[in-house]
């Protein structure tokens, strides 16, 4: 009877220590580290997401305090993007696809993103009709919101 209430303390003290590493590593992954661990660049969020959900199937959800507009200036161009509070899409090895939430104006008019994807050092937004490539670099840092 004592080898078993042994093996039982074992296997409660296992299972806490586990469940202890697994909470710690959860609360200390951000969702900038996720679009890392996706090889995406961090800065295609911008600082200040409250909350992140990332589900199975890859669907990620991504709250910000409100809405939020910055530019990514490339070769002397600037580019306005603007995030909803509330910003999703289905994210894999590098890319996201089925993008809500966001648009980039190109001229006059302001155009949903379809997909995002990466390709070598290029991010590749695809739009509407369009498709618009920057280099990773540009969002190598997170932007602040205007």
């Amino acid at each position: 009877m004592g080898k078993q209430q042994n093996l039982l303390l074992a296997i409660a003290v296992v299972a806490s220590i586990v469940h202890a590493a697994t909470s710690q590593t959860d609360a200390a992954t951000t969702v900038y580290d996720v679009l890392q661990q996706y090889n995406l660049p961090r800065g295609l969020l911008p600082l200040g997401v409250q909350s992140y959900a990332l589900h199975p199937g890859g669907a990620l959800e991504v709250t910000l305090p409100g809405e939020c507009n910055f530019f990514v200036t490339v070769a002397g161009k600037q580019f306005k993007f603007r995030y909803d509070r509330s910003v999703s899409g289905i994210i894999k090895s590098g890319s996201i696809s089925r993008v809500s939430g966001v648009r980039l104006q190109v001229e006059f008019a302001w155009l949903g993103f379809n997909q995002v994807s990466r390709a070598g050092n290029e991010i590749n937004i695809q739009l509407e009709k369009s498709t618009q490539s920057f280099p990773v670099s540009a969002f190598a840092q997170s932007p602040r919101c205007n």
